[in-house]
């Protein structure tokens, strides 16, 4: 879901008196809720991962104890550990342009052929499903900007959502360090970005007024209307089972255009039913070459 970690909820906390162990039944009991809530895979050799992440989600919540923690996450579904757990959990890095060539094959098959269509009124839809704290839609965003200036004019718009509603308030508002920014070109950087008083990067306008933000748990229902010309969904698969990914593209098929791309992670395959209908189109690049079976989960 190439989420980035948030800082700390807190800062300053008192240290826990003493480092709370992890049971392998209180292990179980989280591996279990973050399945069925979120639909992350804790396998058995993670207990240890887990437990460091869950030490550090207790002093940036405060909450005394793993037991309290379970009782909070397992009886109220707006208590902010839950929010806290999922960044918890996920730690992926994300960057502006990361795995560039999915960017130039956007501009090769989906933008250049269809400029004058564009400029004339043509709809474009692009998804950017696990966007973090934005720097993919914004990739995306600037990627169309550099071949259609006018583009946030016409009739051009990105979703971006993510499970983490921290990482989507982050992202909405457009803020970057200087380090986070290194992979634009100085170009780039100057026209699209202007530096704030305290050395931050704002994005600007022309490329966030084409983005819509919006929290979304992708083994939920979708409140997403396609078609979409192109889905990014980068990184997020590789916290499902097997069974969840073959849902996953599954659902993503069918919200794909004719020929509609779906770019995915490094280290990421389409596999299951899916594979009828999405055939490989570069470097974990997917395009929909068939209509979906409507009867696929």
């Amino acid at each position: 879901m190439t989420l980035l970690s948030p800082a700390p909820l807190r800062q300053n906390r008192p240290p826990l008196p003493e480092e709370p162990q992890l049971s392998e039944s209180d292990f179980q009991r989280i591996a279990a809720f973050s399945q069925r809530e979120f639909g992350l895979c804790q396998s058995g050799d993670k207990k240890q991962l887990v437990h460091s992440r869950l030490i550090r989600l207790l002093r940036e919540t405060g909450c005394p104890d793993i037991a309290t923690l379970l009782l909070r996450l397992e009886t109220d579904p707006q208590c902010r550990e839950r929010t806290a757990l999922i960044s918890a959990l996920t730690t992926n890095v994300t960057a502006f342009f990361r795995e560039p060539h999915h960017f130039r094959q956007l501009a090769d098959e989906l933008l250049r052929p269809r400029l004058e269509a564009l400029r004339r009124g043509a709809r474009l839809r692009i998804w950017s499903a696990g966007c973090s704290a934005g720097q993919e839609p914004c990739s995306i965003a600037l990627t169309i900007l550099d071949h259609l200036p006018e583009a946030c004019r016409l009739n051009i718009r990105i979703l971006a959502t993510d499970i983490d509603a921290a990482m989507i308030s982050r992202a909405r508002r457009g803020l970057y360090s200087a380090e986070e920014c290194s992979g634009l070109s100085a170009q780039m950087e100057r026209e699209h970005f202007r530096t704030t008083p305290d050395g931050q990067r704002q994005i600007g306008p022309e490329a966030g007024e084409m983005i819509r933000y919006a929290a979304l748990n992708l083994i939920e229902d979708w409140p997403v209307q396609g078609p979409f010309d192109a889905i990014f969904c980068r990184n997020v698969a590789i916290y499902f089972d097997k069974p969840t990914q073959m849902t996953l593209w599954q659902r993503f098929a069918r919200l794909l255009a004719p020929g509609g791309l779906l770019f995915i992670g490094h280290s990421e395959r389409v596999s299951g039913p899916a594979g009828d209908c999405l055939t490989s189109a570069g470097i974990t690049t997917y395009r929909l070459s068939a209509t979906p079976d409507r009867r696929m989960k």
